[in-house]
């Protein structure tokens, strides 16, 4: 994997291309990502490199994560992740700053996000199940049904489809496009919806299953 990017999603917009198509597309702010840490295999026995994203107050942060934010020269952080590489020699210099001139218009990104949490719901939402008869007589519209397995085993099956919380999981949603990288906004656009609530933290890195423009 190579290093990515941080992000706070901003919300939807629309964008028009040169043939006046109209595209839908998230605004992700991405500015103020900061290399916290770099990690070798002598020290760790991984090599990777630590980022933060969004300031954070001194006193609402402990001791220890205070000690190692100073001892990089950064401000407390909000967020933090790891992004993991092959070998050391493959890690980012010392001194360099993601940014978003990481991403070339074009070039497809892997998002991971947290889903926006819906509550205890039944399998009609939850499942999408198409539902009982709705006419008179019956007694369940938007129910289950039968959730048994008959006499042999005579149990419910793990992992059956019932009711109950829905949604504030990590999802990765692959594939989607980077149509327009604005550095003097410190934003990406990006084609599309991306898991998660406005002001939701994601995390952005070059697509795995799509080679970057040039590549």
């Amino acid at each position: 994997m190579s290093i990515g990017l941080l992000g706070k999603k901003i919300g939807m917009t629309r964008i028009y291309d040169e043939d006046g198509s109209m595209i839908p597309v998230t605004v992700i702010d991405v500015s103020d990502n900061t290399l916290l840490q770099s990690k070798t295999q002598d020290t760790d026995g991984y090599s990777a490199v630590q980022v933060g994203f969004d300031g954070q107050r001194e006193s609402r942060m402990n001791k220890p994560r205070n000690g190692q934010f100073k001892k990089a020269g950064s401000e407390p952080k909000r967020f933090v992740r790891e992004f993991r590489f092959d070998s050391d020699a493959d890690l980012p210099k010392e001194g360099d700053k993601p940014s978003v001139d990481m991403f070339q218009d074009g070039q497809f990104v892997d998002i991971i996000g947290t889903t926006k949490g819906k509550g205890f719901q039944g399998v009609y939402r939850r499942y999408n199940f198409g539902g009982l008869p709705q006419s008179h007589g019956s007694m369940m519209h938007r129910r289950t049904g039968a959730i048994g397995a008959g006499s042999t085993p005579g149990r419910v099956w793990k992992n059956t489809k019932m009711p109950g919380r829905m949604g504030g999981k990590r999802v990765t949603v692959q594939n989607l496009k980077v149509v327009k990288s604005r550095p003097e906004d410190n934003v990406l656009l990006i084609s599309g919806a991306v898991p998660g609530a406005k002001g939701g933290y994601v995390i952005i890195r070059p697509a795995l299953k799509k080679a970057a423009p040039g590549k």
